[in-house]
């Protein structure tokens, strides 16, 4: 059975708190996954009245990277999937320019 979000230490809890407040970063071009838009992190931080900020970066910074390269692995697995499905359709065409 997975851990529960309580059964992490008040730090991680936060972070992943903090994780969810923070909104997503995409690229317009590829559809990528950038991560996350730090820049409200402060504001949060301040208004949470977080006191062990450094702890807490470090595990949002982890959350992140598990979370980006998730998001980045199953895009790719539907463009993969999309390109193999273009391909299939493809086969039986003939065309010539």
């Amino acid at each position: 059975m997975p851990p529960d979000d309580g059964d992490f230490p008040l730090e991680v809890q936060l972070a992943f708190y903090m994780h969810s407040l923070m909104p997503d970063r995409w690229d317009g071009m590829s559809g990528s996954y950038l991560g996350k838009d730090w820049s409200s992190l402060d504001v949060l931080l301040k208004v949470h009245k977080v006191e062990n900020q450094k702890e807490v970066l470090f595990f949002l910074k982890h959350i992140e990277n598990e979370s980006a390269l998730k998001f980045n692995e199953k895009i790719k697995r539907k463009q993969d999937a999309s390109m193999r499905k273009a391909k299939a359709g493809n086969a039986g065409i003939n065309v010539k320019g």
